[in-house]
């Protein structure tokens, strides 16, 4: 695959060869590895020379101003059953990305990309590839305008440009500053008579108000069909509260909106690809501030469902929040629920960034979220809901639930097991997304800084269950 700038008024076209149009066969071959840059050529600079690696110092045919190599991997790659996810399609991923930020340094404004053998996960290379957040800086990047080459699988480039632009919307929500991103801007009367006094408490350490968001998307002919409803926490920035947190890295805080980031973003996503389906998205928003008014250890809760919350630890508010959502998400009469949530420490712990924990109640739900992720690469791994963890839970001296579980261990697992305490539909799964907040450099086609993960994997579930319900 390379990509070939022209002059900056003309297009950029980028073109998939075999190594045997490139280079004759040998050592520099072998090279030929996902994400590689082997190459740069560029008319726009100061010297005429093209400057290959070791591997592209073969390539000495140039058929345009301006060229960038990079490899796609093994061309037979598929579902890696293994790794649980589709090996060709993350190769293209990694490569076409790798590939745009060339033509980004160039500061070249556009480029056509070749398919590559599947538009949309090239689609999705570029687009989250050239994708940075820089809207606070007077010197930004080139916005790269990227296209398909030719004119064939137009339909799967767009698909996965809008799955792409999800994940990238969550990337900015997720991204900007806690003082540009208050909840205000992301009704406290409504929350009342709603009776959400377990949101409300941990709202009120805060001089900004709690906005309940609510989102209606209704693609179904049948407008009064049964919704999907998804949940998301929408703490705006979390200090920790009264529990607070020690001061190392507190500025990633927020983030910890990227649950409500992330489902809104797929909602968006689903209504951009016109998908006949309704859907139903809950985002809690507020801030998590020490003060006078704050929730304090010790303090006695009640959820939207009647029962009472011993807060003993105020550092645990996610779930505080989640708890009365996820009561109200039962008010639609929704075919499924599914929650995301930056909710615990523990579940970095326990997967780093390597994949999503899921806990849920249904194998069938299960099976549609893992099938998903295989799609989109951004895998997805199950937890358990074990009856041994809620008794950690509902142990509690004062009140019917506590908000932190007995022990130290396993604490993804309680937390999970405390929302439990407040669903009672029988298609439900929690996904903990902290471990996958932000991107060092385990993804190679985005930059450092926020994820907006797994808000494709998201889209390809809702995808696929429009496709199956039509």
């Amino acid at each position: 695959m390379f990509l070939l700038p022209l002059p900056a008024a003309a297009r950029v076209a980028v073109r998939h060869l075999s190594v045997k149009r490139l280079w004759a066969p040998g050592p520099a071959a072998a090279d030929m590895t996902k994400g590689l840059v082997l190459g740069i050529y560029s008319k726009e600079k100061e010297e005429n020379e093209p400057q290959f690696t070791s591997a592209g110092e073969n390539f000495n045919k140039l058929d345009f101003p301006s060229v960038v190599v990079v490899g796609l991997g093994k061309k037979t790659a598929g579902v890696d059953e293994q790794e649980n996810w589709h090996e060709g399609k993350e190769n293209i991923r990694v490569a076409v990305a790798a590939g745009c930020r060339q033509i980004q340094d160039l500061e070249i404004p556009s480029v056509e990309v070749d398919p590559c053998g599947d538009a949309q996960a090239a689609a999705e290379g570029a687009v989250l590839g050239l994708y940075e957040y820089d809207d606070l800086k007077q010197k930004r990047k080139v916005v790269v305008s990227a296209k398909l080459h030719g004119s064939e699988d137009q339909e799967a480039w767009q698909r996965g440009v809008l799955f792409a632009s999800g994940q990238n919307l969550a990337r900015r929500l997720m991204e900007t500053p806690a003082n540009e991103m208050t909840p205000t801007k992301f009704a406290e009367s409504w929350i009342e008579e709603q009776e959400m006094g377990s949101f409300l408490s941990v709202a009120k350490g805060s001089e900004e108000p709690p906005v309940f968001l609510e989102i209606h998307y209704k693609g179904s002919p049948n407008a009064s069909e049964p919704p999907l409803v998804f949940v998301g926490k929408g703490i705006t920035f979390d200090s920790g509260g009264i529990s607070i947190k020690a001061a190392a890295n507190m500025d990633l805080m927020r983030a910890d909106m990227g649950g409500a980031a992330t489902i809104c973003s797929a909602i968006v996503s689903a209504a951009k690809l016109d998908l006949p389906i309704n859907i139903v998205g809950l985002a809690p928003l507020c801030e998590n501030m020490p003060s006078g008014k704050a929730n304090k250890p010790g303090d006695v809760v009640r959820a939207r469902n009647g029962k009472t919350i011993q807060v003993d630890n105020t550092d645990a508010e996610g779930r505080l929040i989640l708890a009365d959502a996820l009561c109200y998400a039962h008010t639609f009469n929704p075919k499924l629920i599914i929650n995301a949530a930056t909710l615990t420490g523990a579940m970095d712990i326990a997967l780093g960034s390597g994949a999503t924990g899921v806990f849920t109640n249904s194998s069938w739900l299960w099976n549609k979220l893992f099938e998903a992720s295989i799609e989109t690469g951004d895998r997805v791994w199950r937890m358990p809901l074990f009856e041994h963890y809620t008794r950690q839970v509902i142990d509690c001296q004062l009140a019917d639930v506590n908000n932190i579980g007995k022990y130290r261990s396993a604490g993804a697992c309680t937390a999970a097991a405390f929302l439990k305490e407040f669903v009672t539909h029988p298609k439900w799964a929690h996904l903990d997304i902290a471990g996958v907040m932000t991107n060092k450099d385990e993804v190679p086609y985005l930059r450092k800084g926020m994820a907006g993960r797994p808000t494709r994997t998201l889209i390809e579930f809702l995808f696929r269950f429009s496709q199956d319900s039509a």
